[in-house]
């Protein structure tokens, strides 16, 4: 894997030329090796991974990025095996917390129960969101019966409708917090449907076991991608933004500041709104122009805060806690093992936390934890943390937090390839957008694509 490329050097010249080193665009170089054709990946970071990146809290690695993983997610976990990676089981052992209204409460399951009526709005709730997404097509949402409506109000607009009670709402607002990093009222109701239809049901986004986050892979996600990376060698490049792609009937030529680059097709696996950092000599069509301009990243933050031990597993908790206010609005157990360290991964809200210097982005987590997990929790022996938006390059995450009406007009530029321009990434996915599984079958699937223009098989 090279840092940077000579800026004397003559222009490279490959069959296909990749930009972006995450998990679609590492996998479609890898299927595309594997099938004879020649390769190059342009990552405009000074690392691998994309949204998968490796952080330390008391001298242990964790996922400041992607965590989780399905039993469903074949796709990644075969990666992850080939590479040599294992996966930890996601502790869910003990009783969950819930801060709400002041109140702390403990319940089991995947879904805070608090009042009665609360239970049964959100039982009510989630049954008329599994409705919705049966009918959605996942693989194109814009053309679902009813998309113009379902894309015409955010989901927030929809639980008004709903009449979802304050207790339910808070549910919700985890949920969107976690998956499009913005609050209900900033995605819109298609997007959402399409989401949670991609992950395949709701529970199966909520669920530890036998859901989307049972297990974690123990030496960090983005070390499935650094050994990737390596194995395919000098065939990928860091710390290289591409600036510019032009093309004609013959073939893409691609200009980096220290290269250029001539392939037959180039696959970018950028997020749709980063696509606007590239310029496209012919310049991308309207809609795909407004796909960068409105399918904006949704922003999330997360934080590590270890102890000696994980002493809320003695007090029969689970380290799963859900809070209605404040920074911090989830946390998780990624502690090792009962011996310790005891860690937990807590998410928090970036509108109350990127600003702030590190102590207090700091003090503010460690406060709620003591809300949650008692006096014991102010006595960390390490932590760190990660701003996701406060990125220099690409930032944001997890997804993108689609407003109403975007996916209806500009959705189909996701997928619609601009000549020998050919997309994939997790946005691009059907099944498993969202995910790590989905980026990797994206990239595997669009380079099987282009290889077969290039061999003149396509059918």
């Amino acid at each position: 894997m090279s840092k940077s490329l000579n800026p004397n050097s003559e222009a490279a010249s490959v069959d296909v030329v990749i930009v972006g080193a995450g998990f679609a665009g590492l996998s479609a170089a890898e299927r595309l090796v594997s099938l004879g054709k020649s390769v190059l990946v342009v990552e405009g970071r000074d690392r691998v991974g994309g949204r998968s990146f490796s952080g330390e809290v008391a001298g242990v690695k964790v996922d400041l990025g992607a965590t989780w993983v399905s039993p469903k997610h074949t796709a990644i976990n075969d990666l992850a095996k080939r590479m040599g990676c294992t996966t930890t089981s996601q502790f869910n052992e003990g009783k969950n917390l819930l801060w709400m209204k002041g109140c702390r409460h403990t319940y089991k399951g995947s879904v805070p129960k608090a009042s009665l009526l609360t239970i049964l709005d959100t039982a009510r709730i989630l049954k008329a969101v599994e409705k919705l997404i049966a009918k959605i097509d996942v693989d194109a949402p814009w053309n679902t019966p009813g998309a113009d409506q379902l894309d015409s109000i955010s989901f927030g607009e929809w639980l008004d409708k709903k009449h979802a009670l304050s207790g339910t709402r808070a549910m919700m607002a985890v949920i969107s917090k976690v998956q499009w990093g913005c609050s209900p009222g900033d995605v819109s109701l298609l997007h959402a449907l399409r989401y949670i239809r991609a992950a395949g049901s709701i529970d199966h986004m909520l669920d530890v076991e036998g859901g989307q986050q049972q297990d974690r892979i123990t030496e960090t996600t983005q070390e499935i991608a650094l050994r990737l990376a390596s194995h395919l060698g000098d065939r990928v490049i860091v710390d290289t933004p591409v600036r510019r792609i032009s093309q004609d009937d013959n073939g893409v030529t691609v200009f980096t500041d220290t290269k250029v680059i001539n392939a037959k097709y180039a696959i970018v696996t950028t997020a749709p709104a980063h696509r606007a950092n590239i310029e496209f000599e012919p310049m991308l069509p309207n809609k795909a122009v407004g796909l960068t301009k409105s399918w904006h990243m949704g922003v999330l933050s997360k934080a590590f805060i270890a102890y000696e031990k994980p002493f809320w597993r003695a007090n029969g908790l689970s380290g799963e806690g859900v809070t209605d206010t404040g920074t911090v609005f989830i946390t998780f157990d990624v502690s090792p093992d009962n011996n310790g360290p005891g860690i937990l991964m807590a998410f928090c809200d970036p509108r109350v936390f990127d600003r702030f210097s590190p102590e207090i982005r700091r003090n503010r987590v460690i406060q709620q934890l003591n809300d949650l997990y008692g006096p014991e929790a102010c006595n960390p022996i390490d932590y760190v943390d990660h701003c996701w938006g406060e990125e220099s390059f690409a930032p944001g995450g997890p997804n993108p937090a689609v407003a109403p009406y975007a996916t209806v007009t500009h959705g189909s530029a996701l997928i619609e390839p601009h000549m020998r321009i050919y997309w994939a990434g997790t946005e691009t996915a059907g099944e498993w957008a969202g995910t790590m599984n989905g980026a990797v079958l994206t990239g595997q699937r669009t380079a099987e694509r282009v290889a077969s223009l290039i061999s003149g098989t396509a059918g």
